[in-house]
């Protein structure tokens, strides 16, 4: 609970994935790829109720046996190819009611910490407003982006007066990394988007903002999971080393 409100925390994983299959219980680093989610958000001091939405039997097991609650099997109908990212949440909103946010949470953002999602909720009800989004600074400006006009001659994507040609003079531009998704469940259930003229931004650091889509996004976040697991196993030797 956070200033009176309660939260629901929501978990997506289903079964079918093409990009990469069985990703959300696939081992990386050493656990299955729900894993990294479900742990950060247990440690959360304002998360009331934590749950998983699936529909596959084998996810839902492993769930629960990282403590996450699995109160519903979602319908298969909502875990198509062509199932809207919200379907699932206006679901298990609706399953579960009694609750003031909801955030979303995708497995597939697994260097996303438990600070950041304390964090996301403090400045979501600070701001007063009914939604935020989890953002990046881009890699890859849209100011040095083209289309092909006829197949064959460069056309800028935005328009300038006077095109940027030095890095250093490009306007910052963000982009949605994937990892917090938070919302008053009122407003959301109206809206049914996240994404509004009302909804606020919550940079978060480049080095967390990683969303698997693919295999080589897998072996990029688990070379930087296993740097963070060596990082924190060399942190507890010194400590424990220290204090013997």
């Amino acid at each position: 609970m956070i200033e009176k409100k309660r939260v629901l925390a929501v978990v997506p994983a289903r079964g079918g994935s093409k990009g990469v299959p069985r990703k959300n219980i696939r081992n990386i680093a050493g656990k299955p790829l729900i894993a990294w989610t479900i742990e950060e958000a247990k440690k959360s001091a304002y998360i009331d109720r934590l749950i998983l939405s699936s529909e596959d039997s084998e996810i839902i097991e492993v769930a629960r046996t990282l403590g996450c609650e699995v109160p519903f099997i979602r319908p298969k109908h909502l875990a198509e190819d062509s199932t809207s990212g919200m379907d699932p949440v206006l679901h298990a909103i609706n399953e579960l009611p009694g609750y003031d946010f909801v955030l979303l949470l995708q497995p597939t953002s697994p260097l996303r910490t438990v600070k950041d999602i304390d964090f996301f909720l403090e400045k979501l009800i600070e701001s007063g407003a009914p939604a935020s989004v989890s953002v990046t600074i881009a890699d890859k400006s849209p100011y040095w982006m083209y289309t092909l006009k006829h197949n064959e001659h460069l056309e800028p994507l935005l328009k300038q007066e006077q095109p940027y040609e030095r890095r250093q003079d490009l306007p910052e531009v963000f982009v949605l990394n994937g990892a917090i998704y938070g919302a008053q469940i009122n407003w959301l259930m109206r809206s049914k988007s996240f994404l509004d003229d009302k909804t606020t931004a919550f940079v978060m650091a480049s080095e967390r903002s990683y969303d698997i889509d693919t295999e080589e996004d897998f072996l990029f976040c688990e070379i930087m999971l296993n740097k963070k697991n060596d990082k924190l196993s060399s942190s507890n030797f010194i400590s424990s080393t220290f204090t013997k």
